[in-house]
């Protein structure tokens, strides 16, 4: 499959909820998630919505990252329902293909479980902060609506590649 077009802010599918991807939707959107999200040096996530597919089904993989050691590999989100985070919490930088010139410190659980296709997965650190932002794409949610201060928190991108 092609490697599609990754959409901008403020394209109107990026703000709405994904609806549920049958079986055979989610394989094929999975397909060009794969090949568009290798497709962009450093990414560690992403989302149908940012295609342009309104489906509940996401990647995340952040095994090649700095903070990727003990990581999942690739973790295929299809159809995701969180059913826990942590109570604790941490304020890191995230940025976004879908907002390519900004980066923002955002809050977030250190942990999360959540179901997809059946099975749990528990994750922690950088890969939960992953998982979760890719799953607010999946509930029109960006990074930007999770910002403390808008002025204190959000930041101009040097190297939007």
């Amino acid at each position: 499959m092609p490697v599609r077009d990754v959409l901008v802010y403020p394209a109107p599918i990026l703000k709405e909820v994904a609806r549920e991807a049958t079986p055979d939707e989610a394989a094929a959107a999975l397909i060009d998630l794969l090949d568009t999200m290798r497709a962009h040096e450093r990414c560690v996530g992403i989302a149908a919505p940012q295609i342009g597919i309104p489906l509940r089904v996401a990647l995340v993989d952040i095994s090649d990252h700095p903070h990727g050691a003990g990581s999942h590999g690739l973790i295929e989100l299809v159809n995701p329902v969180v059913t826990s985070k942590s109570e604790g919490t941490k304020v890191s930088r995230e940025g976004c293909l879908s907002l390519p010139d900004l980066t923002a410190n955002v809050r977030r659980p250190r942990k999360a479980a959540a179901e997809t296709r059946g099975e749990s997965i528990e994750v922690s650190g950088f890969e939960a902060r992953c998982v979760l932002h890719e799953i607010d794409h999946l509930d029109g949610i960006l990074f930007l609506d999770r910002v403390a201060s808008t002025t204190d928190d959000i930041f101009r991108r040097e190297d939007p590649g």
